[in-house]
């Protein structure tokens, strides 16, 4: 466990390119789309919040989300790699459990995530979106929880990917229709006012339910369901990782 988040942390140290990336694109969200979508987007009072919001204010908890699906999805790119010519190939063929050292490895991901996800939302208090440095720090623990999700989901497509390139292709189908078909940019009320069938494809995607995790847990708010279905989540998305690698084979060689 030491071992790989000491790995995952030099690696993220190192690569400096892929901490301020990892945080162009909400910053993007944040400072720029936002601006047009604050004029044409109306919001009402919607629960975690008792009051009327700005735009700002409600995609903040989604572009957290966005942080730690890329990411996610980022360090799964990195366990093909590993798998068949790094430090993880050597590990998958030891005696090693394997289905602890994925958990290992999903967790430090985790770390490397929150860390990124907590200076995102840092820049969003300083830049004016009224969240508290003391809900930042509850919120750790649901952002760790969240990624450990989103990085299982990635390494069980991983497992069944054999090429690099490959890999790269099937995550463009798989990253943006989950943010975009959630509560990320718009609640979803104003997607059930244009299209039942997205309504209703967004109410059972998990990204939704981290997403709005992340919201109660900004604004210090218990919602059981949502923590129910995270829990669930959670357990499931562990289970498809474990079994996606269970059968894998490893070159030796």
């Amino acid at each position: 466990m030491k071992g790989i988040i000491y790995k995952e942390l030099i690696r993220f140290v190192k690569q400096k390119s892929r901490f301020f990336s990892a945080l162009v694109r909400p910053l993007l969200w944040l400072f720029i789309f936002s601006v047009g979508f604050k004029a044409a987007l109306g919001l009402a009072i919607i629960p975690p919040y008792e009051t009327y919001i700005t735009y700002e204010t409600y995609i903040v908890p989604g572009l957290v989300g966005m942080v730690l699906l890329f990411n996610g999805m980022q360090s799964s790119l990195t366990m093909i790699f590993d798998r068949e010519m790094g430090s993880m190939k050597i590990l998958l063929t030891s005696y090693i459990n394997r289905n602890y050292l994925l958990f290992c490895k999903m967790f430090a991901t985790s770390i490397v995530s929150s860390i990124q996800a907590l200076t995102f939302l840092i820049i969003a208090r300083l830049y004016g979106v009224d969240i508290s440095y003391l809900a930042i720090f509850l919120t750790i623990p649901v952002i760790m929880v969240s990624s450990i999700i989103l990085n299982a989901f990635a390494l069980f497509i991983s497992s069944v990917i054999k090429q690099l390139e490959n890999f790269a292709t099937v995550i463009n189908f798989v990253i943006f229709p989950m943010f975009f078909l959630s509560s990320a940019l718009y609640p979803l009320w104003k997607i059930k006012d244009s299209s039942i069938l997205l309504f209703n494809i967004s109410s059972y995607n998990p990204f939704t339910y981290i997403v709005e995790s992340i919201r109660f847990s900004l604004y210090q708010k218990f919602e059981f369901e949502l923590f129910f279905v995270l829990a669930v989540s959670f357990v499931v998305s562990l289970f498809m990782a474990f079994i996606g690698f269970k059968s894998k084979k490893v070159n030796r060689s």
